[in-house]
């Protein structure tokens, strides 16, 4: 189960870097949410139309120590993550601790909620 959620983590980080709304959509439940580094909260539609209109962008996502969880039907997936890309056409780089906890619905693992906490540890 574990390899299974690492699998899904690294194609949902895939369908954001192809900057596909519609491929993202298939990672993410209809009430996900993100709350971004700065505390700010992100609703799925709102993620999925500065993708669609070209307003976010991102060239690279990469992950490492990715650490999981599994309780039933529900997952946490933590990992240090370093992206890329522009957003409003300004050039940005992170690099995150991400936690993305998914649920389990009609038998694929679906994205609730997405929390980003800036990583400055060097």
């Amino acid at each position: 189960m574990e390899e299974e959620l690492v699998k899904v983590e690294e194609e949902f980080a895939n369908a954001i870097v192809k900057n596909n709304p519609d491929e993202i959509r298939q990672f993410v439940a209809d009430d996900w949410i993100i709350i971004n580094a700065d505390g700010g909260i992100i609703d799925r539609e709102r993620f999925l139309e500065v993708i669609k209109l070209g307003t976010l962008t991102h060239e690279m996502m990469e992950s490492d120590d990715i650490r999981v969880r599994v309780y039933g039907d529900s997952a946490v997936v933590s990992a240090l993550t370093r992206s890329k890309g522009k957003f409003m056409g300004q050039e940005f780089t992170t690099h995150e601790r991400s936690t993305d906890v998914f649920v389990r619905r009609d038998g694929q693992w679906r994205c609730v909620l997405t929390q980003l906490t800036a990583f400055t540890k060097q």
